[in-house]
């Protein structure tokens, strides 16, 4: 079954180093990318305007971007009744105790801090991998 992954970041270099580290696990499966809050609502809001049937699998969000932050679009899905199941994994370099706090009063599945270097970055995106597609059931 394709999964699809929607990528909420703005770092270009934090982009490619989750694609290829999904690629390395051989992700079966699309990632689409979005590099700014406003463009990750207005996103979502065409697919429901266009009453489009679109399904994503589990979305990995930056806190650190332009715009809207990665709180206020975890907050927007989280609030949206067509949106709310989706899985949300807050991907970030903050491990600041309030971005924590506040992503998961914001109703955040998960809080990853990124790794340093490419083989942790590999480590990790294999272990959300296995995690999200191979040990739970998603919606």
């Amino acid at each position: 079954m394709p999964y699809k992954i929607l990528l909420i970041e703005d770092n270009e270099g934090d982009i490619f180093l989750i694609k290829e580290a999904f690629k390395e696990t051989n992700f079966q499966g699309d990632i689409t990318e979005i590099k700014d809050g406003d463009a990750a609502i207005d996103y979502f809001l065409k697919k429901k305007a266009n009453d489009e049937d679109f399904s994503i699998d589990l979305v990995l969000l930056d806190v650190n971007l332009p715009k809207r932050n990665g709180h206020e679009v975890l907050k927007f899905i989280k609030s949206t009744p067509y949106l709310k199941h989706i899985p949300v994994v807050v991907f970030t370099t903050s491990s600041a105790k309030s971005d924590i706090q506040k992503a998961y009063k914001n109703a955040a599945n998960s809080f990853i801090t990124k790794p340093i270097d490419s083989e942790g970055f590999q480590e990790v995106i294999a272990r959300i991998q296995n995690y999200w597609f191979s040990v739970t059931q998603l919606p």
